[in-house]
């Protein structure tokens, strides 16, 4: 049986990205159940890197990561993992104080934005019908991720740093014997790790029953997505993503086409999750009614689960009943914006360090990421 210092389940961002910063330090394996990784929600992400999106841990682990993604090391990927797409926050009359309130909040972490009057929001998104532009935030610099080379650079550096990968390894039992977790997979074999790393998504809270711990509550709710082909002759390299306030659809530009969605947060069991006709055509109607957008036909359509615990925040930190049990979970929409940073804490963590400088520098405590927040009274 091979032993090491953490397995960490689920092969996703958030399990390569501390697979990555752990790798240099101790023995890793990454065990994840699917054929591939990065095959559940990661690989279906909107890939909006924006530090306006999320609560304020969220948006502050968002800027750090912003901070590698726009100058990785040198061999991590062969272009850039970010390209500028802006992202544009509109609404209504009546969300006009709330809309108004929003932006100045953001801009205290992020002072690049701006409030925009309904004539200039009309401006920046032409497609919006006055009705649904009665102002808006704008954030300049949100960018598009290139979510395959993200992934690919953190599987690339963990596994030359030494890290084991291993496909088609779904955990089905857990036993800790004298320090030691004994992780029984569904082929029949075992693995032994002093630590276990839960980034198993929708999955955590499963996985944590297996080993003992209380659940923290993780919900997992579908998230809808499809494309449709864009206006003839419309500007899409310089056009802003819109979102609308009430986050009730949004529209993203991508090359000759445009990804939509109802920002749909139904709960759902962890499943391969498949996209629902009836949420497709709530977008539809949703997005026809708040621009001048005809949707035609829809070219692709997806779904993916968006794991949210109560309060929306990360839950990193080591489980305070079971011993060597760590949750990396929780990651929402917001996994692959706050990846690097997300993994690199969590290795701090894990490794008995505490939370990196630069990362509490931005306002992040051990305390508000815990898992031991949902057992305090």
């Amino acid at each position: 049986m091979q032993d090491f210092d953490f397995a960490i389940v689920g092969a996703g961002i958030a399990g390569v990205s501390a697979a990555y910063h752990l790798a240099p330090q101790a023995r890793v394996i990454v065990l994840e159940r699917e054929h591939v990784a990065a095959y559940h929600t990661t690989g279906r992400s909107a890939a909006l890197h924006s530090e306006t999106y999320g609560s304020a841990e969220i948006r502050a682990i968002t800027v750090s990561s912003g901070r590698f993604y726009r100058k990785p090391p040198q061999d991590f990927a062969d272009h850039p993992l970010l390209t500028p797409r802006g992202a544009l926050i509109a609404g209504r009359a009546e969300q006009q104080a709330d809309m108004q309130k929003a932006a100045a909040e953001y801009a205290r972490l992020v002072p690049s934005v701006r409030w925009l009057d309904p004539a200039e929001t009309m401006r920046r998104q032409p497609l919006l019908r006055p009705e649904a532009a009665a102002g808006g935030a704008i954030f300049e610099e949100a960018e598009d991720m290139d979510v395959a080379a993200i992934h690919g650079g953190f599987l690339k550096g963990a596994r030359a740093a030494g890290t084991v990968l291993r496909l088609d390894a779904e955990v089905v039992t857990l036993e800790r014997w004298n320090g030691t977790w004994n992780i029984g997979l569904r082929d029949g074999e075992s693995v032994a790790a002093a630590n276990i790393i839960n980034a198993s998504g929708a999955w955590a809270d499963v996985l944590a029953g297996l080993a003992g711990a209380a659940p923290v509550g993780l919900v997992p709710k579908r998230r809808t997505a499809f494309t449709f082909d864009a206006p003839v002759g419309v500007d899409l390299v310089h056009m802003p993503m819109a979102i609308d306030f009430d986050e009730t659809w949004y529209i993203k530009p991508e090359v000759g086409q445009f990804l939509g969605s109802p920002a749909d947060e139904t709960p759902s069991p962890p499943c391969d999750a498949q996209p629902e006709e009836i949420d497709i055509a709530i977008a539809v109607e949703r997005i026809e009614t708040a621009t001048t957008l005809k949707i035609r036909r829809i070219k692709n359509k997806w779904a993916g689960l968006r794991s949210f615990v109560a309060d929306k925040n990360l839950v990193v930190g080591y489980d305070p009943a079971v011993e060597g049990l760590f949750w990396l979970a929780g990651q929402g929409g917001y996994g692959i914006q706050t990846g690097e940073s997300a993994g690199r804490l969590a290795a701090s963590l894990a490794l008995g360090r505490g939370m990196p400088g630069d990362i509490a520098g931005l306002g992040v405590s051990e305390a508000a990421l815990s898992p031991a927040r949902f057992t305090q009274g």
